[in-house]
């Protein structure tokens, strides 16, 4: 009787995990930029450490000094993350022409097949497919969780960043980014 009780519980906990389970927002529901972005400060250098891009080839942060980046750590199962990718890729394309690079860090286990799969399913265009193995530098720079995303200016430094979800698609967004990077 009590491996009974047991199933019933466990049942009854597992439907109510499911009906009590956050829903995917919306990028209209994301916070605009301005209002949730930290600035660090003094700005910082970035952690040491490696990330891949899709054909396996490692690069760091500081093989991009010169050049501005916005680097956002995600995967493809987080629901913010999810709602944020869509925006991120309009200010990947908006940002190109001032050489600051959207850089999408994918924790997936799965690696580059499983976040070009996705990225092919939701239409995604304009970002690279890139990997942070493990979490491992997202994890030396500190971050609570996913997404998290950093700013950094054309002399290698963090200047902002964020933790969280917001809508990086919008013309003061991108105007801020452009300011921030520029230092």
């Amino acid at each position: 009787m009590a491996l009974m009780t047991r199933r019933a519980v466990l049942a009854v906990g597992g439907t109510l995990a499911v009906s009590v389970a956050p829903r995917k927002p919306y990028a209209a529901e994301l916070p605009n930029l301005a209002e949730v972005l930290l600035p660090v400060n003094p700005p910082q250098t970035p952690p040491a450490g490696v990330f891949v891009d899709a054909d396996g080839g490692e690069h760091t942060v500081a093989s991009f000094l010169g050049h501005g980046m916005v680097i956002n750590f995600w995967a493809t199962w987080c629901q913010p993350c999810i709602a944020e990718i869509p925006s991120l890729a309009v200010l990947s394309r908006a940002l190109a022409p001032h050489d600051i690079a959207v850089l999408p860090l994918s924790s997936d286990r799965g690696g580059a097949s499983v976040v070009s799969a996705w990225f092919k399913q939701h239409d995604v265009t304009g970002l690279p497919v890139l990997l942070d193995p493990r979490g491992a530098l997202g994890g030396a720079w500190g971050g609570k969780g996913i997404p998290t995303t950093h700013i950094i200016a054309r002399d290698g430094k963090e200047r902002a960043r964020l933790e969280g979800a917001a809508d990086w698609s919008s013309a003061a967004t991108i105007a801020l980014i452009r300011k921030l990077v520029e230092g």
